[in-house]
């Protein structure tokens, strides 16, 4: 809580992944406002994405939390990761969808509860 998971058409050698993986956490972490200690993130690459009728590099990622998703945290959310990917996987800001998805905290749990 939150949870940022991204999937990209690009294949990543282990270190670019644990690289992605504590990045995004910290994007995360910084744009929510909410300690990195509750952030988890996932990366999967090497999907066969199809984007605007062709195959090419691409990324799709989903960004879940409970409260804080705001229309601008969502806005800083989309620009630090689409900057990122882009540093680091070289795949155009263009070819990024983010996808943002409110929780209740009676939905996620953790520890054997849920947060609300």
């Amino acid at each position: 809580m939150p949870l940022i998971k991204m999937q990209t058409s690009v294949k990543c050698s282990e270190e670019q992944k644990k690289f992605l993986a504590l990045a995004l956490s910290k994007v995360c972490s910084h744009c929510t406002k909410k300690p990195e200690t509750y952030v988890q993130s996932i990366i999967e690459d090497d999907a066969i994405i199809a984007f605007a009728g062709k195959i090419a590099n691409s990324a799709f990622v989903e960004v879940r939390g409970i409260g804080g998703l705001t229309p601008a945290v969502n806005k800083d959310l989309s620009a630090a990761i689409s900057k990122l990917l882009e540093e680091k996987l070289k795949i155009s800001p263009s070819e990024v969808y983010v996808n943002f998805v409110e929780v209740s905290a009676s939905s996620w749990g953790c520890n054997g509860s849920t947060f609300g």
